[in-house]
């Protein structure tokens, strides 16, 4: 059984003596605790020296990725082909694996080995014999440093790294200003309290006061290049009747210390922004044009780098910013969030609240392909966030307006979106409808439109309000020829009987009559 050690001065293969030692992890360390002890156990087969270091590095970067160089190729072909049986022990098990793959040796890599490789590393000195301590901590040193320029100039990651330190140092200094520009105002409010509310600029604030002073001096001096001439006018109104305390002028003199640094910090802004606004369209062209250069920036800081966003779906895209929010709704089962950083984009913006959850699920799928182009395309071009911006905003236009929509089987017949539209007329229920009987077919022209319905409707009723008012009319004429009748017939019973009788027969005789004629009319 063989031992691969790494060294940076080479590789050392040592053959270990007593197999049994290595079951025994925990008093493993008691075999190496001197030099005897440990040459009894190992023993060196073969010690590969590098001639360079640019051959040491190209070993110690094959080895981080997991590959066999060429030195260590050769070496293990003279040792271990010619035995089968041989099995060797490795520190790594990619490493292990590509050895297997290319050389058909069993490897072997367990809790055994690793702490077997760091007795080995406590021995060093005495296993290898010939190299100095002071040349291997040489060496290893300007491997290590070789190591390390390596992955800075050659790693892919390292390109964005100035995105997301731009665009974390533009939150902090938009922090400092709003801070800045609050205290002041409060400090300067004390002196000249009606200023703020009349400049609501920050920028033109600031500098009004770093060149007035005290308000004094409000009035001899010229804001025309600072403020328009109506604002200025204000001012100068406002500043002959403050109603703010008198301060010195080492107050004076501080605040104006502070409006010079906000000025400076300003400035640096605009001038850090333009530098980001650069390196995402040479970094990342094609997502600043769907989402712009802040949020793309930003997307990029929250997933750390170019290449880490590619790999997230266009779902982790879309809510990325928004996790707190996400966990919160998953764990008290309530609807997930529907945007996150892309909130922020111009087409989201433009969106009404009811289609913002359609135009960001749309944008993220779409910045989610551009992003996969920008760090994996060869060419540094813009073309697809531009037609893929194009088809966004139709969507867009779509979603707002309703506008035109093709019909499914014919391309070109389109049909217009109408709005819904609540319609006056009733349709009810006809009963004649549910006849079982054969009934012969009308044709179209006899069948009544619900117009046709509506007259008729009103014909009937105007026949029914005339014979209503006829019943009326003939019932009062009964009443009148009734009455005429029964007036007639008194007078005509009055002249032919007696005084006497008539006097006597007079109460009884009316209702006999009454009921008489009745009968009569009948």
């Amino acid at each position: 059984m063989f031992v691969l050690y790494e060294t940076p001065a080479g590789y050392a293969i040592f053959k270990l003596l007593d197999e049994k030692k290595l079951e025994q992890v925990d008093n493993l360390y008691l075999e190496f605790e001197t030099p005897e002890k440990a040459n009894k156990l190992l023993k060196l087969k073969h010690f590969e020296k590098f001639n360079d270091t640019t051959e040491a590095l190209a070993a110690a970067t094959a080895a981080v990725e997991g590959k066999v160089s060429k030195p260590l190729k050769k070496t293990l072909k003279k040792l271990l082909v010619d035995d089968v049986q041989a099995s060797l022990l490795v520190a790594d098990a990619k490493l292990g694996t590509a050895i297997k793959d290319k050389l058909a040796v069993q490897c072997v890599y367990n809790t055994g080995v690793q702490e077997l490789m760091r007795c080995i590393r406590q021995q060093a000195d005495s296993l290898l014999g010939g190299l100095p301590k002071r040349e291997m901590t040489a060496m290893a040193l300007g491997l290590a440093h070789s190591l390390s320029r390596y992955k800075l100039k050659f790693s892919p990651d390292k390109i964005d790294t100035m995105i997301v330190q731009a665009q974390c140092l533009l939150d902090d200094l938009d922090k400092e200003l709003n801070n800045y520009v609050m205290r002041a105002r409060e400090w300067y409010g004390w002196h000249f309290p009606e200023l703020g509310k009349l400049i609501t600029d920050n920028i033109a604030f600031v500098k009004t006061i770093k060149l007035v002073g005290t308000r004094d001096n409000m009035a001899a001096t010229d804001l025309s290049d600072i403020l328009p001439e109506d604002v200025e006018q204000q001012v100068k109104e406002a500043a002959e009747i403050s109603m703010g305390t008198e301060i010195s002028d080492e107050d004076v003199l501080n605040i104006q210390c502070l409006c010079d640094e906000i000025t400076s910090i300003s400035d640096y802004r605009t001038h850090l922004y333009d530098y980001l606004k650069a390196r995402m369209m040479a970094m990342a062209p094609n997502l600043t044009v769907l989402v712009g250069d802040t949020v793309g920036a930003r997307l990029i800081a929250h997933a750390g780098s170019l290449i880490n966003l590619a790999k997230h779906p266009s779902s982790t895209v879309q809510i990325l910013g928004a996790e707190k929010a996400l966990f919160r709704a998953l764990k008290t089962k309530k609807d997930t969030p529907k945007y996150g950083l892309i909130y922020h984009a111009q087409l989201v913006g433009q969106a009404s609240q009811k289609n913002k959850g359609k135009m960001s699920r749309s944008l993220a799928a779409k910045a989610s392909l551009a992003t996969r182009v920008d760090a994996f395309g060869e060419e540094a071009t813009f073309e697809l966030g531009a037609i893929h911006k194009v088809k966004l905003e139709a969507r867009l236009r779509l979603l707002e307006e309703g506008n035109l929509r093709k019909l499914s089987g014919t391309g070109k017949a389109k049909a217009k979106f109408e709005k819904y539209q609540a319609k006056s007329e009733v349709f009810t229920y006809q009963p004649e409808a549910d006849n079982t009987l054969h009934v012969k077919k009308r044709k179209h022209s006899e069948v009544e439109t619900p117009v046709k319905q509506e007259t008729v409707k009103q014909e009937q009723e105007e026949e029914q309000e005339e014979a209503v008012a006829d019943e009326s009319e003939t019932k009062v004429e009964k009443k009148k020829k009734k009455k005429k009748k029964q007036k007639d017939e008194e007078t005509s019973e009055a002249v032919e009987a007696p005084p006497a009788e008539a006097e006597e027969e007079t109460p009884a005789q009316p209702p006999k009559k009454k009921k008489k004629s009745k009968h009569q009319e009948q």
